[in-house]
């Protein structure tokens, strides 16, 4: 079931298609086999506070949250073949088509929740 991302410190909906992946198949799969990333999808890593993007195919943006879903960090266009080391205090991690993160303004410090 597709939940929707939502920015409680702007309210507004940022996402209205958000995969989860809270399973140890889903986690580690994540967006490997995927040709792209459409703009009003993204999927929301549990358990998780630092990604690789080795044999992906496309760039993505990565907004760290911790357990509350404060935005910690946001990272941009993140390339196929990248490290992102832990983010301090981060509990999971919502990756999204590269450029999707500066068009819908999310910045550290908002407060982001997931709803149906």
């Amino acid at each position: 079931m597709m939940k929707k991302l939502e920015n409680s410190t702007t309210k507004t909906t940022l996402i209205p298609n958000l995969e989860v992946a809270d399973d140890i198949r889903t986690r580690g799969v994540g967006l490997l086999g995927r040709s792209s990333l459409a703009e009003d999808h993204a999927l929301w890593i549990l358990r998780c506070n630092s990604i690789h993007t080795f044999f992906m195919k496309f760039a993505i943006d990565c907004v760290f949250v911790d357990k509350n879903l404060k935005v910690k960090a946001v990272y941009k266009d993140v390339k196929p073949w990248r490290l992102l080391l832990p983010v301090w205090g981060a509990r999971s991690v919502f990756e999204m088509a590269s450029g999707v993160s500066s068009k819908l303004n999310i910045r550290v410090g908002d407060q982001l929740n997931v709803g149906a």
